[in-house]
């Protein structure tokens, strides 16, 4: 009998033992995972994060919950996750203003792009410029007011990428207008809704509503890409000196905090390619100039460090960073 229980006392403590090791060794995702998007409700992250999220919860059997973080153009939300552990149940969609701009122009950001492991590009979003109902009819209408009325005219911007669009469209054609910086694509919108700006470059998602029902119109896209809703809509592209327009298209990509382990940043880049690979995803983003995509973790990295190069020295240009 003594023998029987030590046997049993030892299988309890072997048990007991196991218990951490196979916690440690648990498949990923064994919980609900946060995919903090750090823009409000309703702009192209939120909506392409909801879509994909949505994708990966049904291939995981585990929800993927957005959390949307505002403020500071995208670096509250990025703080967060920056300094959240390196587990894999705290992602980041971010932006190129999140992982390019901010860090070049504001010396307050509290994070770095080192802070964060790349897993995969997600989409790119055609940019469009667009203005009130009762606004100009043509960017050349827009163009020759703002030259007409120098200093009077105000855009708007909900992150610094869509603020340096506007700021090449008045380098190019000569326009001094004031820029009015926002915390998203909602606020934007509203604030041409109720005439408080005169124009903005931003994402098509937030404001086809809007363009559809008469109360916004859009001038133009900042790109070549065929937008399926708005298929007549000119690029800026042709008219003479705003090729460079295009060099303010946006993306979108998703991260974790610097040292996740390396399966799990494979096993959500695998989810992101299986969610951009959908094909009802991508007809769905599609007339919302979202162009959906993805990379290796190791080619987004090179692609955000190619993108730093590029738009340091319009960003140093433009008198943005502090």
């Amino acid at each position: 009998m003594r023998k029987f229980w030590l046997s049993v006392a030892a299988l309890a403590l072997l048990a007991t033992g196991a218990a951490p090791a196979q916690a440690q060794g648990e498949a990923y995702p064994a919980r609900p995972v946060r995919l903090v998007v750090p823009f409000p409700a309703g702009g192209p992250a939120d909506v392409l994060a909801r879509v994909v999220a949505q994708d990966m919860s049904e291939r995981w059997g585990q929800g993927v919950i957005i959390e949307n973080r505002v403020g500071a153009g995208s670096a509250v939300g990025a703080a967060s996750v920056a300094r959240s552990a390196p587990d894999g149940y705290t992602l980041l969609l971010a932006l190129d203003t999140t992982l390019v701009m901010i860090p070049i122009a504001m010396k307050t950001a509290n994070y770095k792009v080192e802070d964060f492991a790349p897993i995969s590009l997600a989409a790119t979003n055609t940019s469009i410029l667009v203005v009130p109902a009762n606004g100009p009819k043509t960017v050349e209408e827009l163009i020759a007011k703002g030259r007409a009325n120098p200093g009077k005219l105000n855009y708007g911007a909900g992150i610094i990428t869509t603020r340096l669009g506007a700021f090449l469209l008045s380098k190019l054609t000569g326009i001094e207008a004031v820029s009015v910086p926002y915390n998203g694509s909602a606020e934007v919108v509203r604030a041409l809704l109720d005439g408080s700006i005169d124009y903005a470059v931003d994402g098509i998602a937030p404001h086809l509503p809007h363009i559809q029902a008469g109360k916004l119109r859009a001038l133009a896209k900042l790109d070549d890409k065929p937008v399926e809703s708005l298929p007549d809509l000119q690029s800026l592209h042709r008219f003479p000196g705003l090729a460079a327009m295009g060099e303010a298209a946006t993306w979108m990509g998703v991260v974790a905090p610097a040292g996740t382990p390396a399966p799990i940043i494979a096993k959500v880049r695998d989810g992101v390619v299986a969610a951009t690979n959908n094909d009802a995803i991508r007809r769905k983003m599609a007339p919302l100039g979202i162009t959906v995509t993805n990379s290796t973790p190791e080619a987004f990295s090179a692609f955000i460090a190619s993108e730093a190069k590029r738009w340091e020295p319009v960003i140093r240009e433009s008198g943005f960073a502090n």
